[in-house]
């Protein structure tokens, strides 16, 4: 699956179940390890596990299966691996906490548009 489309799905993930204050960095030529990371915060610790399971649905929806979840039932983050684009799921305290969005000054943050209510 090209780049560009997983990622529209993975946001689209995060929007249907709400995910807060999402940003999208475009890190091609500047990581080797994706072309995009993703970042959202969830309102609670159930939150956050509906959110990674609405981006796993979506992208088995459209024929994606080799990916990896780091985290674990109790964790106030949890990171989806789909090669190309990394996914940062955070309780609103873990997201403060590590500051993610520092590591990603040198990429270019994305335009979103969302579509929630």
């Amino acid at each position: 699956m090209e780049a560009k489309k997983l990622l529209d799905l993975t946001i689209e993930a995060i929007d249907e179940r709400h995910g807060e204050d999402i940003e999208a960095y475009d890190m091609a030529g500047q990581s080797i390890l994706a072309d995009y990371y993703v970042i959202t915060t969830a309102g609670s610790n159930r939150q956050l596990h509906a959110i990674v399971n609405s981006i796993v649905d979506k992208i088995h929806e459209n024929g994606k299966e080799d990916y990896r979840i780091e985290g674990n039932r109790d964790s106030n983050w949890l990171l989806i691996d789909m090669g190309d684009v990394i996914v940062n799921v955070f309780t609103q305290e873990g997201r403060e906490f590590y500051g993610l969005e520092k590591l990603w000054r040198n990429g270019k943050k994305l335009e979103l548009n969302l579509e929630t209510d």
